[in-house]
C-alpha cells in the first residue's frame, strides 16, 4: 500500500504535441543564443587570433539574427520565449569561460577555445535541426526558413574554425612548445656549465 501511496505522488507525464514540441525547441535555442550573445564578448577579450576574434564576432552578430528570426515565429505562434534556462547550453558554455580561468592568453587557449566553441556549435547545430523537422512537420515555414539558414550558416562556421585550427592556431602551439623546451635545454646547460666551472677551480 506504501508503494502505491508514493506512486501515485509522481507527477504525471506529459505527452506534447509536435506544435508544443516545436515551441519548447526554440525556446531553447532562443536562450541558448541569448546565452552566447551575453558571455560571447569575454571570451573574445580572452583570444589572441585576430582571425579567430572576428570569427567570434560574426558568432554573435549571428547568434543575434537567430534570436530575432525565432521572436518572429513566437509571434506568429502566438507564443513566447519564456524563461526556462537551458542548461545543456549553459554548461557548454560554463565550460569555455573556465578555460578563460585557468590557461594564460595565446595559442594554448585559442585552441581550447576552438574546441569549445565547435561543441556549442555541433549542440546548436543539432538543435536547429530538429526544430527545422518539428516546423516542416507543423507547416511553420518560417521556423523551417529560420533554422535552415543558421544550419547552412553554422555548418560553414565550423569548417572555417576546423580550417584556423588546422592552418594557424596548431602550428602556433607546437611552435609555443619547442621554445619552452629549448629554454628549458638552455637553461639546464647554463646549469651544467656552471658546476662544472666550479669544479674546475
Amino acid at each position: 500500500m506504501a508503494t502505491k501511496a508514493k506512486q501515485s505522488k509522481r507527477p504525471r507525464k506529459e505527452s506534447p504535441d509536435a506544435t508544443e514540441l516545436l515551441v519548447l525547441e526554440l525556446q531553447e535555442i532562443h536562450n541558448a543564443e541569448s546565452q552566447l550573445t551575453r558571455v560571447g564578448p569575454r571570451l573574445s577579450k580572452a583570444i589572441e587570433s585576430d582571425k579567430l576574434i572576428k570569427m567570434m564576432d560574426e558568432r554573435l552578430e549571428e547568434g543575434e539574427r537567430i534570436i530575432k528570426e525565432i521572436e518572429v515565429v513566437f509571434e506568429e505562434m502566438e507564443e513566447s520565449p519564456g524563461r526556462k534556462k537551458n542548461v545543456a547550453a549553459e554548461g557548454l558554455i560554463n565550460d569555455a569561460r573556465e578555460h578563460v580561468q585557468e590557461i594564460e592568453t595565446g595559442p594554448s587557449l585559442d585552441a581550447v577555445l576552438i574546441g569549445a566553441i565547435q561543441k556549442t556549435e555541433h549542440y546548436c547545430i543539432a538543435a536547429w535541426g530538429t526544430a527545422k523537422a518539428l516546423g516542416a512537420a507543423v507547416g511553420q515555414k518560417t521556423a523551417v526558413r529560420a533554422m535552415d539558414r543558421a544550419l547552412k550558416v553554422g555548418g560553414e562556421f565550423d569548417k572555417r574554425l576546423t580550417a584556423l585550427a588546422e592552418n594557424e592556431i596548431t602550428p602556433a602551439l607546437l611552435t609555443q612548445g619547442s621554445q619552452t623546451e629549448d629554454e628549458g635545454a638552455g637553461r639546464q646547460q647554463r646549469g651544467n656549465g656552471g658546476g662544472e666551472r666550479r669544479a674546475s677551480t
